[in-house]
């Protein structure tokens, strides 16, 4: 190392200053990197001509020419179009491929130096500045990625930062160490950087290829330090001439006694062992050398930190300048004795250098984060963009209270990085329980597309299998997600149509057994725990039929979707069932669609999956971790519901086409079963036909998914929207985008769940139904009928039951509209009333159920949910119990036309659904739910004929 007091500049440096400090022993690199900026030479030339040694990028340089420029069209398109569809992905291709072209420009240099200069400098994520070990992951993916001799790998010099540091340089990796503002974070990290030598040295490895620059921030620091003067001079502060006089001085200063660190380390015989064995010393490298403050010369940080075995990286305005009218001299060493009184003022009048570097480091570990945020989320508006119609659209019209609570909330998750920590499985974005455990949706597209061969194997074997029906056999998550395919994309040409049995309603049994030819069917029995009572009787029911229809044969008619080492595994195996296809156990049913749950089901019944996992991946892809919450589809949905709830709306009304009518059941459960709990969450309304936003109160979100080309429903929502209810509109280009809103949905509700305050991965109050049905069902096995129980009131063929808390609340009414009109009567602005109806689920119905509820809702003014049970129990019965206590329930059960034995048992498919409805009223009663339960004698059609009209009368 060579200090040189006089340098005389080589006569090609003799009107360059830049050249010129070739000769002070410092290399002048460059702040800045673009694709352009290399193609056309400039780059090249800058090296040429200016002795330029080096090159440093940040995201802030990326977001401008990648977001916003046209440039990187070509490759964006190119990646799109190869599969690399998250923001991420595309901006790392695209920026490794600058940095790349960069290092062959600057490789010449690399060899003419023998390694000390030609780096071009790339960082690791700004996200992991305060994580030690993925640091150091990251760092040797970035440079086995770009695999070029001259990258440097930028790493933080943040306490976690140090390790990571020392850990690399043993692996042999290139190191720009950022974000170094004291000299005592200098130290460790040039302590980290020897270490690091020494630990690869003694396992014999070379370590005269590796290179490092500590790079040291300036300016920011005067930033600080001046505008605390400022104020206090403003302020007429006694010591106003003292703090004058050190304006602008402190970080050159600080600079110089790192400077005077480096060389005192260097002259050691510790570093001269290492000298000795080919290494090169950590470089000084001056950043934030652009000057803020007008009343500063524009190349003071340069003309100020020249010295040997020092580096300058510059933005392109500053190196211009310098360029123009820089004076070199080596000024590193001028006057330390001044500097070290500068410092000592410094501290004399309190302005806190080691409070201001402190408070730099928090900030500069936040810009980097912001300026990835925005380089992020500029690529992310930008691949929106560019897939156009192959991504649903969304709308968010919001009344202005409403919409600044929104976007505080966004801003606030962007800043916490809080989806990337939903990414990374941290359970303390809800409760910190066990929802780490449960997470494995999340990376369920991508996973199974890995494994879509044994998926396409069996579609084979289905399609070439002589069926014509595929009956499938689950509850809740098992079955509505499947149903959803089943009901949109109908009976596939060569492929059997699949039917979805989720009810122990004896007569649908019945009627879906009279739907197929058992003989020509496939039966998929879907139970993630295999010890669920509905899929459990229903296949004991549909195997005993189909021994009879196939004989010995009726196991390869069969085919099981569990969880391993479940009841049903056992079962299957026993019964030789066809195929067994596994669950994820990190996977709650209700989050299952996208798993074997749903794609096995999707592949029997034909669909393209292909298609639909390049569908559910693409909406994947927009959610992902690398995605900031304002440009992330399902964060921002899941921002509007879970805000709306906490003020109030907690009420999510779904609009769909008809087309995709049964989305809406779909949804109904993830909302439901998810956030509905302890006191909180939200109430799903599916099926319901919009109307005026006078029959709406104050609680109500109203979220449409709608076909494109579907106007039917514009003129509703436009009236809502204008009366100040927020609306959310989602266009589907095609019906195949379906498969992307499961996903988008399941991350929304994940978001919603957090914002809430639960865990939305948990449903506690389903197994307390379950418990008091199980009560039931063994009694009848062991006495041969259901427990008694007494009417509180009769009219005709109505019978009235409720517990004695709700009985008083019904003043004495004995029939049947007075005991309606007393029951709704409980209901107040932001209540809901349910009607859940134990009753065949059929056209009829339906139709039945919405007629009933819309005059109820426009009468009272309240929200109304229709539900048909026992389906309702694995969906949105979780939040009828343990959500918020604002439901008034009206509970219908009827006698069955006929029954249905369960093979094995001693109960019927009748008994069972009394008894889970007699469970589901017992709980709902023990919450303090206001109910009541009518049940109906002799024939179902009459009797309801007379609900609805006492409905229709008490609202």
């Amino acid at each position: 190392m060579n200090v040189i007091e006089n340098p005389k500049p080589s006569a090609a440096g003799q009107s360059n200053p830049l050249v010129a400090l070739d000769a002070y022993g410092q290399s002048p690199w460059l702040d800045f990197i673009q694709r352009s900026f290399i193609a056309e030479g400039k780059l090249k030339g800058l090296v040429d001509n200016d002795g330029l040694r080096g090159v440093t990028s940040n995201p802030s340089i990326f977001e401008k020419a990648m977001g916003h420029g046209t440039e990187y069209d070509a490759q964006f398109d190119k990646l799109l179009g190869e599969g690399l569809d998250d923001a991420g992905t595309i901006y790392e291709a695209m920026a490794i491929e600058d940095i790349r072209n960069g290092c062959a420009v600057l490789d010449p240099v690399w060899v003419a130096t023998s390694g000390l200069d030609g780096y071009v400098s790339l960082e690791v994520s700004p996200y992991l500045g305060l994580q030690t070990e993925p640091t150091i992951a990251e760092a040797r993916r970035l440079w086995k990625t770009v695999d070029r001799r001259n990258l440097m790998v930028k790493v933080p010099g943040t306490e976690p930062g140090v390790p990571a540091i020392r850990t690399l340089i043993e692996d042999g990796i290139n190191i720009n160490v950022t974000l170094l503002f004291s000299l005592d974070a200098y130290k460790k990290v040039l302590e980290a950087y020897i270490a690091g030598l020494e630990a690869r040295a003694a396992k014999g490895e070379k370590i005269d290829a590796i290179a490092s620059v500590a790079s040291f921030f300036v300016s920011r620091i005067d930033g600080k330090i001046d505008g605390a003067i400022d104020k206090r001079v403003a302020a007429g502060d006694k010591d106003a001439e003292a703090l004058k006089a050190v304006r602008g001085k402190v970080a050159i200063a600080n600079a110089k006694l790192a400077y005077q660190h480096y060389l005192e380390v260097t002259k050691s015989e510790r570093w001269q062992k290492l000298a000795a064995l080919g290494a090169n010393p950590q470089r000084l490298l001056w950043a934030s050398t652009g000057t803020k403050d007008k009343a500063y010369s524009d190349v003071l940080y340069v003309e100020e930190l020249i010295g040997a075995d020092t580096v300058n990286t510059m933005p392109p305005a500053t190196m211009d300048a310098f360029r123009d009218h820089g004076t070199p001299r080596n000024s590193l060493v001028e006057d330390v004795d001044g500097a070290k009184k500068v410092l000592a003022e410094a501290d004399r009048l309190g302005l806190d250098l080691p409070g201001v570097t402190a408070t730099l480091v928090k900030e500069g570990v936040k810009s980097f984060e912001d300026a990835f945020d925005a380089l992020l989320g500029a690529v992310a508006a930008k691949r929106t963009e560019k897939l156009g119609a192959k991504l649903a659209a969304m709308s968010v019209a919001l009344p202005e209270a409403l919409d600044k609570a929104v976007k505080e909330s966004i801003e606030t998750w962007r800043k916490d990085g809080t989806t990337r920590r939903i990414w990374a499985k941290d359970a303390s974005v809800w409760t910190g329980g066990d929802e780490a455990k449960w997470l494995a949706w999340l990376n369920v597209p991508h996973e199974r597309l890995a494994h879509v061969d044994e998926l396409k194997a069996f579609q084979q074997d289905v399609k070439t299998g002589g069926f014509d029906s595929v009956l499938l056999l689950g509850m809740g998550g098992s079955s509505l997600g499947p149903e959803v395919l089943a009901e949109t994309f109908g009976k596939q040409a060569g492929f059997p149509t699949l039917h979805v049995l989720d009810s122990t309603d004896p007569q649908q049994v019945v009627a879906f057994e009279k739907k197929v030819d058992l003989s020509k069917t496939l039966v998929i029995v879907s139970s993630k725990s295999g010890g669920t009572l509905e899929p459990n009787i229903l296949k004991a029911y549909f195997f005993d039929r189909m021994k009879k229809a196939v004989g010995d044969k009726a196991g390869s008619h069969f085919v099981a979707v569990t969880d391993p080492g479940s009841h049903m595994e056992q079962v299957a195996k026993g019964d030789g069932f066809r195929k067994i296809f596994y669950g994820d156990k990190q996977i709650g049913g209700r989050y299952s669609v996208l798993s074997n749950f749903g794609l096995v089901p999707a592949a029997a019944m034909g669909l393209d999956l292909d298609t639909v996992l390049g569908e559910a991946i693409r909406m994947a892809s927009s959610c992902a971790s690398n995605v900031p919450v304002g440009q992330n589809p399902g964060a921002i949905l899941g921002t509007v519901l879970g805000v709306s709830a906490n003020h109030g709306r907690d009420k999510v009304t779904f609009v769909t086409s008809k087309d995709i009518y049964d989305l809406g059941a779909w949804l109904e459960q993830l909302l439901a079963e998810s956030t509905g709990k302890i006191g909180r969450g939200l109430i799903p309304i599916d099926n319901e036909t919009l109307g005026a936003p006078s029959v709406y109160g104050e609680d109500r979100v109203f979220a449409a998914v709608l076909l494109k080309g579907d106007s039917s429903q514009d003129a509703a929502l436009d009236a809502l929207a204008k009366a100040g209810h927020p609306v959310v509109r989602i266009t589907l280009e095609t019906k195949e985008q379906v498969i992307g809103e499961f996903f988008r949905w399941e991350f929304a509700t994940a978001v919603a769940g957090a914002i809430i305050g639960i865990d939305a991965f948990d449903q506690p109050d389903v197994e307390a139904s379950k418990v008091e049905t199980r009560k039931l069902t063994d009694a009848y096995n062991s006495s041969g009928k259901l427990p008694a129980e007494t009417a509180f009131a009769t009219d005709g063929a109505f019978s009235f039951f409720t517990d004695e808390a709700n009985q008083a609340k019904l003043g004495g009414a004995t029939t049947l509209e007075p005991l309606l009109k007393a029951l709704f009567d409980q209901a107040k602005a932001g209540d809901y009333i349910g009607l859940l109806a134990y009753i065949q689920r059929e056209p009829k119905t339906i139709d039945w159920i919405e007629e009933a509820r819309l005059a109820v809702r426009d009468g009272r003014h309240v929200a109304t949910v229709a539900e048909f049970g026992p389906r309702f129990l694995h969906s949105t019965g979780q939040a009828y119990k343990g959500g918020p206590n604002s439901g008034v329930f009206l509970q219908i059960t009827a006698d069955d036309a006929a029954d249905v034995a369960v093979p094995g048992e001693k109960y019927t498919f009748g008994v069972v659904k009394a008894a889970q409805a007699r469970g589901d009223f017992d709980v709902l009663s023990e919450r303090g739910r206001r109910a009541l339960r009518v049940h109906v004698s002799g024939d179902l059609a009459s009797g309801l004929d007379a609900i609805g009209k006492a409905i229709k009368a008490a609202a």
